[in-house]
């Protein structure tokens, strides 16, 4: 077994004799790389390499190279070594390209492949995946054209890991014609050629070429399912992605947190944490991404005992409260009204990332505190935190709130003056919704007008909620002519233009406004709803909803408060029931 062990490691190097002597060396200075846990550490075993004159065995030149740049990052060390080795063999080659390409050096990568040719070693399949991926970091296509005809040239053209990269590395470059030329071309294909091919459908948004790809599959494994799940999830179709999930033969942490994740995106937060839960009934034990996802649903849903459980659990199974997890939990406790759990956590987290900082100040401004978020935004600042855009939504969010107008135009025009920062549609619509609040509904009218973006239904929206409150029926015609372009189904701004007429008795404008939205079809489709968390259980009710097991003890306990109001001499307002 030794002799066989002492030729495998002497074939690295064609000027090394077997003997026990060499073994024990590379053995022992082997060993020594691998418990190197320091640059120091790993500077005195390459000096004792030197000294020695092991520097110029393959197999240690290869280790020490894989070592500087997988654990420690240092590409400078590892050129080094290699430069100092007096023929270095194609493994390597192969060890400093993987390593350059994983530092994110892809351009040095391809110049020692370049060297590698003139010196006349000749590459493997490693060389070559390593250089595709090389290519994929340069997104420089004639750089990967040129490594395809080089594949075809020293033989690998049919080569099942190496075709695959490639159909893999035109996927990412857009080029979808050649991914699948490159597949159709293959003479044998694995699990993994399919798989790549139907991801490649998937990122070109063509479904259907996808799913006939994966239902012409010889076999399937758990990341073809995966892919496909994964697909019909990005593009909103979650009930095709059900229906694959459950008839999954079996299924990973990352198909559960797939589906989790498309119930969530789609606005189904009820049915993500339902998945969540029968995740763990499965056994399957959740991630970091998995957490802060169900997170993100307690958050939509308010549902703030649920959110504890999720925040003890993952203190239970050990994971850490990164910063991705931290600035769940700061958005989960400030949507569901717990402030103060939401400070705690964000001023215990040792690193915080801007995404903490902006579910912070995003928290501070929904509960009013306008004064207290503007102060956290300053401190961000101060320790160095540049913001984005999202910061400035918020910031701006906080100035509305407080009815901040100066304070609020000085914010926004510190976007471009001093973040350099393009204000985006809904940094205006911040805008208009500030000034609209405030009375100042000609400046918001003309923000409107002068911006470069097309206004949307949202800023549209913001004006007329302006109008309202401050009874300027001449601007709320305005803004309803507008929304009724953008939205010509949504019944709730000529409603809101018909209680406005209602409130200063214009009934034969009311009067007008209900025929024309009869003959336009204009109805009340979409039922309001709200959400109400009980013993760990989330309830939807909707208007007029009978759907509840419970739904006769409920609206006869309605029927009673009702009396008691009225005994209470309360009188409803009307106007906004017109």
């Amino acid at each position: 077994m030794i002799v066989k062990y002492v030729r495998a490691v002497t074939s690295f190097n064609r000027n090394s004799i077997p003997t026990a002597f060499s073994f024990t060396r590379i053995h022992t200075m082997a060993n020594q790389l691998k418990k190197c846990s320091s640059v120091k550490e790993l500077e005195c075993v390459y000096a004792t390499m030197v000294k020695t004159n092991a520097n110029q065995d393959c197999f240690l030149a290869n280790q020490f190279v894989s070592f500087c740049t997988s654990r420690f990052h240092r590409t400078d060390y590892a050129i080094l070594a290699f430069t100092q080795m007096q023929e270095p063999n194609v493994f390597v080659y192969n060890a400093l390209i993987r390593g350059l390409v994983h530092c994110g050096h892809p351009h040095q990568a391809i110049i020692f492949y370049l060297h590698m040719l003139r010196a006349e070693v000749l590459p493997t399949s490693y060389t070559f995946s390593s250089l595709i991926k090389a290519c994929s970091l340069l997104l420089d296509i004639c750089s990967g054209e040129a490594v395809h005809g080089q594949v075809w040239k020293n033989g690998f053209g049919s080569h099942v890991f190496v075709q695959t990269a490639l159909v893999d590395y035109y996927s990412n470059s857009n080029k979808f014609f050649e991914s699948r030329s490159v597949f159709d071309e293959m003479p044998q294909r694995d699990i993994f050629s399919w798989t790549t091919m139907v991801l490649a459908h998937a990122r070109a948004g063509d479904l259907c070429s996808a799913r006939r790809l994966f239902d012409e599959m010889p076999e399937r494994n758990i990341a073809t399912w995966n892919t496909m799940i994964d697909a019909y999830a990005r593009l909103g179709n979650v009930q095709a992605a059900e229906l694959l999930f459950n008839k999954m033969p079996a299924r990973d942490i990352i198909s559960w947190t797939t589906m989790i994740t498309c119930y969530s995106q789609n606005k189904q937060f009820r049915e993500a944490l339902d998945a969540f839960n029968e995740m763990k009934k499965s056994g399957i034990s959740p991630d970091q991404v998995t957490m802060a996802t169900v997170l993100s649903a307690c958050a939509h849903l308010g549902a703030l005992d649920f959110g504890r459980e999720i925040h003890l659990y993952v203190m239970q199974i050990g994971f850490d409260i990164d910063v991705y997890i931290g600035s769940a939990l700061i958005d989960m406790y400030a949507k569901c009204g717990s402030l103060d759990r939401s400070l705690l956590v964000f001023f215990k987290l040792r690193e915080k990332n801007l995404f903490c900082w902006n579910s912070i100040i995003e928290g501070l401004a929904v509960h009013g505190f306008a004064h207290e978020a503007l102060a956290m935004f300053d401190r961000m600042i101060y320790e160095n935190v540049k913001p984005n855009g999202v910061t400035f939504i918020s910031v701006l969010s906080a100035c509305t709130h407080a009815g901040l107008v100066e304070e609020g135009r000085r914010r926004f025009l510190s976007m471009t003056c001093a973040y350099s920062i393009t204000p985006e549609v809904e940094h205006y619509g911040c805008m208009v919704d500030l000034l609209s609040k405030a009375g100042l509904l000609e400046d918001a009218l003309e923000l409107i007008r002068s911006s470069k973006f097309q206004p949307n239904a949202v800023i549209w929206g913001a004006l007329l909620g302006g109008c309202k409150l401050h009874r300027n029926l001449e601007i709320a015609h305005i803004a309803v002519n507008e929304l009724m372009v953008l939205e010509p189904n949504n019944s709730g701004y000529c409603t809101l233009l018909l209680n406005m007429y209602a409130e200063v008795s214009r009934w034969a404008e009311v009067t007008k406004i209900r025929v024309a939205m009869k003959e336009l079809g204009i109805e009340k489709r979409c039922p309001g709803s709200s959400w109400i968390e009980m013993e760990r259980k989330v309830y939807q009710f909707a208007a007029s909803d009978k759907s509840h097991p419970a739904s006769d003890e409920i609206y006869s306990s309605l029927s009673k408060l009702d009396e008691q109001l009225k005994l209470a001499s309360y009188v409803p307002e009307l106007e906004a029931m017109l």
